[in-house]
């Protein structure tokens, strides 16, 4: 296998939180040799976002390398749930919400890996042939002491929160996917590290040679604080249509610029640099995301979009079919595709962000009398007008 030491030094550095052990990981690039390259994901939500680009980025250079890529869907361990940074118990999935989730996962990876050169996997593939003996087998391998280091666990005691034996079993049950996939290297994010030391403590007690550990630093969301997370509300899913995607981008705080450009794009960092004015630096970031995942005229029908919108204090209405009639304002906002759910409509009117006619709408309770030539608008990239 072709050896490329500027590209080797590309992965060990740009985007990288901790590699353990990072000589050995050298070292092994090095070498020539092709190695096992896992990502594992738990699909509890039906969207890939930014935020899971940033491991399969990385995930993607060792492939363009020449090494083998595993994408592991963890359709079993999803139906328990991960309690990695979390101070509550997860909801458990059914295999119903679990099929629906990971529907589009592999259509939205192929986004950013090239799926034809990746091992696509399913840990319910073993984990629905073992038995009660099994898991007494793999429970025995790792301490009740080892498992409580988790700081996660550690906080949840000292809040006297409970924490369940799934919770317990989780990361034991993500180390032995490692065991059954013989990985040389597991990447992920800096909040999976105690996951990724499991892998490689089981891979121990089953006299393999234990995996090298990548993780990668997790990505703030929209509201620029909490990690990018569905659950939150605050990610750009990868399906996000033009428009918003570029708008999204455009509203990401001043400070995750550099960081933006850093896990997200190959942009070379001096050169963002020396572009003193913030909002040109995130145009810049919008317009290259947007053309990554929607292509170059997309990119640039969404910057023009936005300019017209903002800049210029002029958006398109986007025109909609609909007949006069009297209607609740939910249900209206709802008929119209310009929020997922009444819920949706409700929380946003009274966050006052929906105008009809250029004016502010705070009752949810209100009845509409829809007219033609209505305007209407939700949030600030959310424009139409009634037909």
């Amino acid at each position: 296998m072709k050896i490329n030491n500027q590209k080797i030094e590309e992965i060990l550095s740009r985007g990288v939180s901790e590699i353990i052990v990072k000589e050995e990981l050298e070292k092994k690039l090095l070498s020539g040799k092709q190695l096992r390259i896992k990502f594992g994901i738990d699909p509890t939500a039906p969207d890939l976002h930014l935020g899971h680009t940033v491991v399969l980025r990385k995930l993607k250079q060792f492939q363009d390398l020449g090494h083998k890529v595993i994408f592991l869907i963890g359709d079993f361990t999803a139906t328990i749930g991960d309690p990695s940074g979390r101070m509550s118990q997860r909801q458990q999935l059914s295999e119903k919400e679990v099929k629906k989730n990971m529907k589009d996962y592999i259509k939205q990876a192929n986004k950013v890996i090239d799926i034809k050169k990746t091992e696509i996997l399913y840990n319910s593939k073993w984990y629905k042939k073992k038995g009660a003996l099994f898991l007494m087998e793999l429970s025995s391998k790792i301490t009740y002491a080892r498992v409580m280091e988790r700081d996660d666990f550690q906080k949840r005691i000292k809040d006297n929160l409970d924490i369940n034996m799934l919770e317990l079993l989780y990361p034991i049950l993500q180390g032995y996917d490692s065991v059954e996939l013989k990985c040389d290297v597991e990447l992920g994010g800096q909040d999976q590290k105690f996951n990724l030391l499991m892998g490689r403590k089981i891979q121990k007690r089953y006299e393999l040679r234990e995996q090298d550990v990548m993780t990668v630093p997790l990505l703030e969301g929209t509201d620029g604080v909490k990690k990018m997370s569905k659950s939150t509300g605050n990610y750009i899913a990868l399906n996000e249509l033009p428009n918003d995607m570029y708008g999204k981008i455009m509203s990401i705080s001043d400070s995750l610029i550099l960081k933006y450009f850093e896990l997200l794009t190959n942009t070379d960092i001096e050169t963002i640099k020396k572009i003193t004015n913030p909002r040109d630096q995130k145009s810049i970031l919008a317009k290259e995301i947007v053309k990554m995942y929607h292509g170059e005229k997309e990119a640039q029908k969404a910057e023009e979009n936005f300019n017209k919108t903002f800049r210029d204090k002029n958006p398109d209405f986007i025109k909609f079919k609909y007949n006069e009639r009297e209607v609740s304002i939910l249900d209206l906002l709802v008929e119209l595709h310009l929020t997922s759910s009444k819920n949706e409509a409700k929380r946003l009117i009274l966050q006052k962000a929906v105008k009809i006619n250029g004016e502010t709408e705070g009752d949810w309770q209100k009845i509409i009398k829809t007219k033609i030539g209505m305007k209407i608008q939700v949030g600030p990239r959310k424009f139409l007008e009634l037909i």
